[in-house]
């Protein structure tokens, strides 16, 4: 999974055709259960750009897109927000694909 290298980035990035982000951190036990997983969900997923947020690097813009739990994910294409799944609860594979799923609903 590609990091986020800057906000333009980000900005870039959510207005391309299908973007996912993920929020996490380095000391996030949560993330770290899950990320054995992601490869082989961005691989069922080719149609999405996955991108990794660091939230300690992004507090300002997990700040402003009321990110205060990880993992966490945040759907755009086109530019819109079209799905969010954002907690502090610890996400299976079964749920992290009916969140992508329900994004084409």
């Amino acid at each position: 999974m590609e990091k986020l290298q800057s906000i333009e980035q980000f900005e870039k990035l959510k207005n391309e055709e299908r973007t996912i982000f993920m929020f996490s951190a380095d000391w996030c036990p949560d993330c770290r259960v899950i990320e054995p997983i992601l490869p082989g969900i961005e691989a069922d997923y080719p149609e999405y750009t996955f991108i990794y947020v660091d939230r300690d690097e992004y507090i300002d813009l997990c700040g402003e897109l009321d990110i205060f739990g990880i993992p966490s994910f945040i759907a755009y294409h086109s530019g819109e927000e079209v799905g969010r799944f954002v907690s502090k609860d610890r996400k299976t594979q079964a749920e992290i694909e009916e969140f992508i799923n329900s994004l084409s609903a």
